[in-house]
């Protein structure tokens, strides 16, 4: 499947990085090394910590987020409790990039 780097969300209109370790292997029409480098680089700049909310869990809480414009990232980090989670995705549209 082929999706733009940079996609459009359908709601807001706003651009944002469509790209992450698991799911992307390479970009169209750059070489492999070309390819990789850009990678390298979009995957550490979401990691940077202006982009980072870490969500704190108490018993009863929530969370949702939309993966549209959202990088997910479970840390095991409540052992030893047990974590239970029930997860939705709803069907949603075709990735695209609109030039602002």
């Amino acid at each position: 499947m082929t999706h733009p780097v940079i996609r459009t969300h359908p709601e807001t209109g706003k651009q944002d990085l469509f790209v992450n370790y698991a799911f992307t292997a390479r970009i169209t029409d750059l070489s492999k090394p070309e390819s990789s480098l850009i990678l390298d680089y979009l995957h550490k700049h979401i990691q940077r910590p202006e982009f980072i909310v870490r969500y704190r869990w108490k018993p009863g809480s929530l969370a949702f987020w939309d993966n549209r414009c959202t990088q997910h990232f479970a840390v095991n980090d409540y052992l030893p409790h047990r974590r239970v989670m029930h997860r939705a995705t709803v069907l949603g549209d075709k990735p695209y990039y609109r030039a602002a």
